[in-house]
């Protein structure tokens, strides 16, 4: 009979070799999207990127998303500053996923408010201020987005007041990191500071009004990133020639095979389609912008991230546009 110590001791060795066999099967196939450095015992934490513009995808899923893929966030890295673009439920554990500590997260921007782009809002707000391994945000938070936003984010402050004063009071931490500093604009350049430059412009999300998109520039590079959106004029102007285009999308194929195996659906799978690109339609858009790179986001349904299922996700987009392709996967780096 197998002693306890030896069992542990086996149990032990085989999740070592585990991990140690993935990371060899990651290396060898040149995936380096999810090598980031873990937060513990990690004193420099995310590398520096100030010589040039990086996306990380946070949260590439759904309002059904599961436990692989988080609800919609990225993180936009430019000048050794962090910006993330809406905050989905799972945000706060993704940046910690990603190395990426919540308290030096200093501009947000929403590009509207449907749950599964805010819902994070409470722990991103609250995590980044009282800090951690680092020491928490002590400046406000600045929020930017569409022009119903101080009347809904200023509604989340309400909700958590009580909890901000009790913390407060027993640990000291800083009341200026306990405010946020919004900014409503539905079009037009929103920030402006160390070279980065990021434009609002109006989408059209059907009912959801108002929604936006945002374009990040910076030394030269430029990410565009949709929100959520039907295929509109304003996006195929602003993400002209843009180095990266992130856009949200579903799979008509695959809307079409839920309505039959859940025909009780149908009338959520109609609605997303009346208020959504296609991946057909995004493929549209990049084609006419002339866009380097089509990422996919918010994927509708979202597929397991394997390339077979993202493939078949993502069928005909190649037969449109001709430039590089990406379904995005959470924590993937670009």
């Amino acid at each position: 009979m197998i002693s306890r110590k030896d069992f542990l001791k086996g149990a032990l060795l085989g999740v070592g070799a585990t991990v140690a066999a993935a990371g060899a099967i990651k290396a060898a196939s040149g995936d380096l999207s999810y090598l980031t450095e873990p937060l513990d015992g990690n004193p420099n934490v995310y590398p520096k990127f100030n010589e040039e513009i990086k996306v990380m995808l946070l949260g590439t899923g759904s309002p059904t998303s599961g436990i692989k893929r988080s609800k919609p966030a990225n993180a936009i890295m430019a000048a050794d500053r962090f910006f993330i673009v809406d905050c989905g439920a799972g945000i706060v554990e993704r940046l910690f996923m990603a190395g990426i500590p919540p308290s030096r997260i200093t501009d947000l921007f929403i590009t509207h408010h449907h749950s599964d782009h805010t819902s994070g809002f409470t722990d991103l707000f609250l995590s980044g201020w009282l800090g951690g391994q680092e020491p928490g945000r002590v400046s406000p938070l600045r929020v930017y987005g569409p022009t119903n936003t101080r009347l809904i984010i200023e509604k989340f402050m309400d909700a958590m007041k009580w909890d901000i004063d009790i913390r407060a009071e027993h640990t000291g931490t800083s009341a200026g990191g306990a405010m946020v500093e919004i900014h409503e604009r539905n079009d037009g350049i929103v920030y402006d500071d160390a070279g980065i430059r990021v434009t609002a412009f109006t989408v059209d999300h059907g009912i959801v009004k108002p929604a936006i998109g945002y374009r990040f520039e910076y030394r030269g590079k430029v990410i565009v990133i949709s929100g959520d959106t039907l295929p509109v004029e304003s996006m195929i102007r602003h993400s002209e020639r843009a180095d990266v285009l992130i856009h949200e999308a579903y799979s008509r194929e695959w809307m079409d095979r839920g309505l039959k195996r859940f025909p009780h659906m149908r009338r959520t799978i109609e609605s997303v389609m009346n208020y959504h690109s296609s991946t057909l339609e995004a493929a549209e858009i990049a084609r006419k912008a002339k866009v380097k790179h089509l990422v996919f986001t918010h994927l509708m349904p979202s597929p397991s991230p394997l390339w077979i299922f993202e493939r078949n996700w993502a069928k005909g987009v190649s037969d449109i546009y001709n430039g590089k392709i990406t379904v995005g996967r959470d924590l993937m780096v670009l």
